[in-house]
C-alpha cells in the first residue's frame, strides 16, 4: 500500500476540537504527538480489512472514509462514512477483537495513526482521555442503534431520504454552494449505504430531482429541500 508520511502537529491541528483529543492539556497532547505518525492516503486505499487484528487507532485529519462489510456475494454494505475528527479501530482494539469492518478512503485523506500499545498506555495513564473515549463510544453506539431503528422497516424511498439527511452531518454545509449540503459520493457507494441496487437508487434520485428536492452536478448531490426529505423519511 503506497502512502506518504507527512508532518502534522497535534497542538496546531485544526480539527483537534472535533475529536476525542479536543481540550486535552498541553502535556497530554505532547504525548499524543510523540506517539502518532501521519500519512497521506490516496483515494481508494485500504486502512484495514475486516477480520484482521488491530495494530492501533486511526484519526482522520482530512478527508472521508467508508466503513463497510462484505456480503456472501462480495457486495458491500456501507455501515458508516467517517469524517474529519473521527477515530477508527479503537473499539476492536480495546475489546481485543478483529476489525468488524473494512476501511477505505473515498478521497485523498490525511490520517494519523497511534500504535496499539502506545494508545493503551495513554488511556491507562490519562483518566480524562479514557473518559472522553468512553463517552465517544457510547455516542457512536447510540447513533448506530438509532440508524438501525430508522432504516429497519422503511421503504427504499424512505431509506434514501433518511440517508441523505444523515449525510448532512458527514458533509456539512458548503459555503461555496449557497450554504447548501453537497454530498460527493458515487451512486454505487450511496446505494450500498441505502441497501438497494444502483439502478433503483438512480431512478429514485431522478424522481427527487423531478420534485426539486435535490439537484446534481456530476456525481455531487445538492440538497435543495430538506423539509421535504424529512417528510418523505417519515421520521415523526
Amino acid at each position: 500500500m503506497t502512502r506518504h508520511r507527512i508532518d502534522l502537529d497535534c497542538q496546531s491541528c485544526a480539527i483537534r476540537n472535533d475529536s476525542v483529543f479536543g481540550g486535552l492539556c498541553a502535556h497530554t497532547l505532547s504525548s499524543v504527538n510523540g506517539y502518532k505518525s501521519t500519512n497521506l492516503y490516496r483515494k481508494g486505499q485500504i486502512l484495514f480489512h475486516e477480520g484482521t487484528r488491530p495494530l492501533g487507532i486511526y484519526c482522520i485529519n482530512k478527508g472521508k472514509i467508508k466503513l463497510y462489510k462484505l456480503g456472501n456475494e462480495g457486495k458491500e454494505q456501507i455501515i458508516q462514512l467517517a469524517k474529519e475528527g473521527d477515530i477508527l479501530g479503537y473499539r476492536a482494539m480495546i475489546s481485543e477483537e478483529v476489525y468488524p469492518v473494512s476501511a477505505e478512503t473515498l478521497e485523498e485523506c490525511n490520517v494519523c495513526f497511534i500504535p496499539k500499545q502506545d494508545f493503551l498506555q495513554m488511556i491507562s495513564d490519562n483518566h480524562e482521555l479514557y473518559a472522553r473515549l468512553f463517552k465517544h463510544a457510547c455516542h457512536e453506539l447510540g447513533v448506530m442503534a438509532q440508524n438501525v431503528t430508522n432504516l429497519a422497516q422503511k421503504t427504499v424511498r424512505e431509506r434514501l431520504a433518511i440517508t441523505l439527511i444523515m449525510l448532512k452531518e458527514t458533509y456539512g454545509i458548503d459555503h461555496e454552494q449557497e450554504d447548501k449540503v453537497v454530498i460527493n459520493l458515487t451512486r454505487e457507494d450511496l446505494a450500498n449505504i441505502v441497501g438497494t441496487a444502483t439502478e433503483t437508487l438512480i431512478r429514485l434520485l431522478h424522481d427527487f430531482k423531478e420534485d426539486m428536492i435535490i439537484t446534481t452536478k456530476g456525481r455531487k448531490i445538492i440538497l435543495e429541500n430538506e423539509q421535504e426529505l424529512i417528510r418523505i423519511a417519515n421520521l415523526f
